[in-house]
């Protein structure tokens, strides 16, 4: 269901000089939420900024009892909204309008899940991580940033069970160079196992995934990252090219045919 409330911030963990988690009282979009989908966040009044902005649905919060209370999203303080949402505080309120958009689908039995984050790419993977654990799926995460400084909360998803392969540009965490390079070799060492991708970051990184994909023959979906000024399909400032059935070039938005597409469905540019 669709809501769009005040929404209470519960806590600011930063991370960093940039990254930071805000967990948001939001019980009602904490029910309903899925993976891959996002909430739309203004967090102050006025026209600074005069729109909301996309966060990927990062943690469900849950109380003592293990009920959920809220959701927490992950942000990169490069811009007006989110050094706003850096500087939030226990007890400051924001705008908060979701759970928005296509959630990933769940693999099938049998099936491995292969989750590769670049940056904050990281996002939508959490909750991917935990549902995968409830279903008693194999899930890998292929994590990769400029350094390590750029990898957040490996413990946790350790804690989920998550096998990790970190690759950092300047090689001070894990492999040295793109995430990229061990996913293809790994692709290529495991011929045996049915593979899922699900990937998350930079479009030259999701380009990358989906090429490698399809050059080995997996099921890959991908989680857009757009600009999006509604988050409902009404102003289309978030489309991406895309192919319909009869392999024709169109434009989707990315707001309600998203995030999540299937990598071979987008044309990669």
């Amino acid at each position: 269901m669709l809501v769009d409330l005040p929404a209470p911030v519960l806590s600011n963990l930063r991370l960093s000089a940039h990254y930071n988690v805000v967990a948001l009282e939001a019980p009602a979009i904490a029910h309903t939420g899925r993976p891959g989908q996002f909430v739309m966040v203004k967090p102050s009044p006025g026209f600074e900024p005069l729109l909301r902005r996309p966060f990927s649905i990062f943690e469900i919060v849950r109380d003592a009892a293990g009920g959920p209370v809220g959701v927490s999203i992950l942000s990169k303080a490069i811009g007006i909204t989110t050094r706003q949402i850096y500087s939030l505080a226990p007890g400051d309120t924001v705008q908060c309008l979701g759970p928005l958009g296509r959630a990933f689908s769940m693999p099938g039995a049998g099936q491995h899940a292969w989750m590769v984050a670049g940056g904050v790419g990281l996002a939508p993977f959490v909750t991917l991580a935990e549902a995968l654990r409830g279903q008693g799926t194999k899930t890998t995460l292929f994590y990769g940033g400029r350094s390590r400084e750029d990898l957040f909360y490996l413990e946790l998803f350790e804690g989920l069970g998550v096998r990790l392969v970190l690759a950092t540009e300047d090689g001070s965490r894990g492999e040295r160079g793109r995430i990229t390079v061990p996913l293809d070799r790994a692709l290529g060492e495991a011929r045996d196992l049915d593979v899922r991708l699900y990937a998350c970051g930079p479009e030259p990184m999701l380009a990358a995934v989906a090429h490698l994909a399809a050059r080995h023959g997996r099921a890959c979906e991908v989680s857009v990252e757009r600009v999006m000024g509604c988050g409902l399909g009404g102003c289309y400032s978030c489309v991406v090219p895309a192919l319909d059935a009869g392999g024709r070039q169109h434009f989707v938005r990315s707001c309600v045919g998203g995030p999540v597409f299937d990598a071979a469905s987008l044309v990669w540019e």
